[in-house]
């Protein structure tokens, strides 16, 4: 153990004469701190918006005066979606999915409000979060700085001088891959902090824990790697071209095609053909304003022979109210139907695309990271399920009252006059129904369970990497 300090104390030693080694390191500790706090500045300020404006939101809709149910069905109410606890670290898909989302009657909107959609400033690569700087910048700051490792002793021909002072390849191996490991602690520094800011906003240890380690994971591939390759070659120059190919192939170049055949072998329907076919499914339906439309005749029916009357001015209740009830619990069934399937599709890209990372280590943390972090795909759809979830329940809500509250014979003859308007109006107690709503992702347990793949194959790739650096290890003492 003492050999190894003393190889890594070298490995330090010339990379502080190097400058370009010296200037790396600089830039990678600086990358790292400063995705750090402006993205921990940025997520907690977009959160207190969040809940600053579902507050009003929810106020708005209670302050609403007395008014005709189906009038508030129409008024509507938005939701909005806070930011994970994690997603100071890695945002995931949350910059190009919406955050918020207007539930009305009669049909289910897409979230809005994303920050991709709405910034003017170039993110071909991501923004730039700690996830992003991890990922794909401190690879390539590693390679700036490990590139020469073994193959400047060779280079130089101090690697045969070492050999015969009694040390082992083995020993030289691990000592440049201890020196280059610590390089990522530095880097990791910031990003522990984070974490640690994370948890004591609620985030589970466990998935804190797992997070960190995920990462130190990832790099530690890549410092075996570097190690690796540099030890293959002769000189710097081939050492360096072939770690900057890899790293163009497996960040850049193989996540972009990875994406296109994905959406190649599970195409979805586009926006057009999709509301097309919900549209002519729901006419089918008939039209929940209109109580006298051909297909709310055995509702009817069955409403007559149910209270034992025989005209619907009878009946105890709002003929218009129990239609706008059954309409909206039908079309419903459709509209969740065509979401479901929507979502399906969408999830079956994400799992199509995280089968790649059996050819990078870059798209198992990718994955990896945004499924401990809660900002997935899955974690999306969670959100849209339970956002539909409030809209059917407070529809439903407003109904239920249009029914029971509102006289039949008042509210079809409404637009006689003003006072008839006026009395086709319910209690604005009525509008009482909204409960205080806050996102939450999937808990610990279901979020590990989610990472599964993922983190089998970053052990995968570290398994692979530990075997090839242990082949050339066993070549070089020979």
């Amino acid at each position: 153990m003492s050999t190894l300090l003393i190889i890594a104390h070298d490995e330090w030693r010339y990379w502080r004469r190097s400058k370009l080694a010296l200037v790396a390191i600089i830039i990678s500790i600086v990358l790292a701190l400063t995705s750090v706090v402006l993205t921990t500045i940025s997520v907690a300020d977009e959160n207190h918006q969040r809940a600053h404006l579902q507050q009003q939101a929810e106020q708005t809709f209670i302050d609403q005066p007395d008014r005709h149910p189906h009038r508030m069905v129409h008024y509507g109410h938005y939701l909005f979606r806070n930011s994970t606890p994690l997603s100071t670290i890695d945002p995931g898909i949350d910059s190009y999915t919406g955050k918020a989302i207007f539930l009305e009657g009669h049909r289910q909107n897409s979230a809005t409000f994303s920050n991709q959609q709405h910034s003017s400033q170039l993110t071909e690569f991501g923004p730039l979060s700690p996830a992003f700087v991890l990922q794909t910048i401190a690879p390539l700051l590693l390679i700036l700085i490990g590139y020469s490792a073994i193959s400047r002793e060779t280079e130089a021909g101090t690697l045969s001088f070492l050999l015969a002072q009694g040390l082992s390849y083995w020993q030289i191996l691990l000592g440049k891959v201890a020196a280059l490991f610590s390089v990522n602690l530095l880097v990791l520094s910031p990003f522990i902090l984070g974490c640690l800011l994370a948890a004591s906003h609620g985030e589970s240890s466990a998935i804190i824990v797992t997070f960190i380690f995920s990462y130190m994971l990832y790099l530690l591939i890549w410092t075996l790697f570097i190690v690796a390759i540099s030890a293959l070659t002769n000189s710097n120059n081939s050492s360096f071209a072939m770690l900057i190919c890899s790293w163009l192939f497996a960040c850049l170049l193989l996540p972009r095609i990875a994406a296109n055949t994905t959406q190649y072998l599970v195409e979805q329907p586009s926006k057009i053909e999709n509301d097309f076919a919900v549209k002519a499914k729901l006419r089918e339906l008939g039209d929940g304003h209109n109580s006298a439309d051909p297909a709310f005749l055995q509702l009817k029916a069955n409403l007559l022979a149910q209270y034992q009357v025989e005209k619907v001015e009878d009946l105890p209740v709002n003929f218009r109210g129990i239609v706008a009830q059954n309409s909206e619990a039908e079309l419903t069934k459709i509209l969740n139907t065509f979401a479901e399937e929507q979502m399906q599709r969408e999830l079956k890209q994400s799992t199509t695309n995280q089968l790649f990372a059996w050819l990078t280590p870059a798209l198992a943390i990718r994955g990896l990271s945004m499924q401990l972090a809660g900002t997935d795909i899955r974690s999306y759809h969670k959100f849209l399920r339970e956002a539909e979830q409030v809209r059917y329940e407070f529809v439903q809500s407003l109904n239920k009252a249009h029914a029971e509250q509102l006289n039949y014979q008042t509210d079809i003859n409404r637009y006689q006059d003003s006072q008839a308007l006026q009395n086709a109006r319910v209690s604005a107690n009525n509008w009482q129904i909204l409960n205080n709503f806050e996102f939450k992702p999937f808990n610990a347990e279901q979020r590990l369970t989610q990472s599964k793949l993922a983190l089998m194959q970053l052990t995968f790739w570290l398994i692979i990497l530990a075997v090839f650096l242990g082949l050339i290890g066993r070549k070089g003492q020979c």
